[in-house]
């Protein structure tokens, strides 16, 4: 495959790019463009996991792929440096129409989507989508402000973080989820979510499901055709890892009032029973410094079978790329 990753018609990173002849006979060069809201820690190993999942997804295809990031979401100066230098400005996402558009959540600040810094700017983004893109992907909090934005469809706060790997199984039969093994294994990593009983009412279609942790992907026909996720099935094997150790650390340090809950089907027993150990140590020594004397992690082998990031977007570009012949103004 080919994935030429833009910066102003550039290529961003040389590294990343295939030899151009390795692509030869892949047809048509589909667009995507990655609207990268991820919080700081996590904004340049969002870049590299859904590069790796175009990556194996793309077979012969040439792909071009371009990040963005919304203006409005708060930065530090380490990474507002990355994002000008490396990322291209929202104002050409506009000019130009894409086949495929992924947008990821955020880091919330304010207690109602329609509070936070950004929302205008993502609704505007929600907005242009619609008839502007083959196909859009809209990622955990991005979802839930998507239909929120839509059709007025409130998220709901959990009673504890769903945060974990889930068995999710495929509801009916979709292109997204074509050849998909009987379960796919999700990451899942929210506060809040939207119910298949509030979607459906509404006419959105949902495409898998886990008896845990309700809704997993969902989708609905406009122009576009807008695929949510309330889980991370890009997430790579330590993401949930990462998120782990960043709640306790922000615990020991007083950030947060409650101790993280181990992340659901995860890491194997004897890790298991060490972190519980370590929690009632936290819990009376909080500090700091102990975050130094975390045990050595080891998380379950089976984690990665049947995991459905390679066949959804391997489903999703077969379909922008089927869907390519057709200009989007006769969609």
């Amino acid at each position: 495959m080919t994935i030429l990753v833009d910066k102003d018609q550039g290529i961003l990173s040389p590294a990343l790019v295939p030899a151009l002849e390795d692509a030869r006979g892949g047809g048509r060069e589909i667009t995507i463009g990655l609207i990268n809201n991820m919080p700081d820690p996590a904004l340049k190993a969002t870049e590299r996991q859904f590069m790796k999942l175009l990556q194996a997804a793309a077979g012969r295809r040439s792909i071009r792929f371009q990040f963005f990031s919304l203006p409005s979401v708060k930065r530090s100066p380490e990474a507002r440096w990355h994002v000008e230098s490396e990322y291209s400005d929202l104002s050409d996402l506009k000019r130009r129409r894409f086949d495929g558009l992924i947008v990821t959540g955020a880091e919330p600040v304010a207690p109602d989507l329609d509070q936070e810094p950004y929302w205008h700017d993502l609704t505007d983004i929600i907005d242009w989508a619609r008839t502007n893109t083959r196909s859009t992907i809209w990622s955990c909090l991005a979802a839930h402000a998507a239909v929120l934005h839509l059709d007025r469809i409130a998220r709901r706060p959990l009673a504890a973080k769903c945060h974990g790997i889930f068995d999710c199984e495929t509801v009916g039969s979709d292109p997204l989820t074509r050849a998909a093994p009987a379960h796919l294994k999700v990451s899942h990593s929210r506060l809040n979510e939207v119910t298949e009983a509030d979607l459906t009412k509404h006419g959105y279609q949902v495409l898998t499901r886990s008896a845990k942790a309700g809704v997993d992907v969902f989708a609905r026909q406009y122009a576009s055709r807008f695929v949510f996720f309330q889980g991370h099935p890009e997430y790579d094997a330590l993401s949930l890892q990462r998120e782990y150790l960043r709640d306790i650390g922000r615990y020991l340090a007083r950030e947060r009032e409650t101790y993280p809950a181990v992340p659901v089907s995860y890491f194997d027993a004897a890790t298991e029973e060490k972190l519980i150990r370590f929690e009632k140590r936290a819990r009376h020594q909080r500090h700091p410094a102990m975050a130094s004397e975390l045990p050595a992690l080891n998380l379950r082998s089976d984690i990665a079978a049947g995991s459905a990031a390679a066949v959804l977007f391997r489903n999703w570009l077969d379909f922008l790329a089927e869907d390519a012949a057709t200009p989007l103004s006769l969609r």
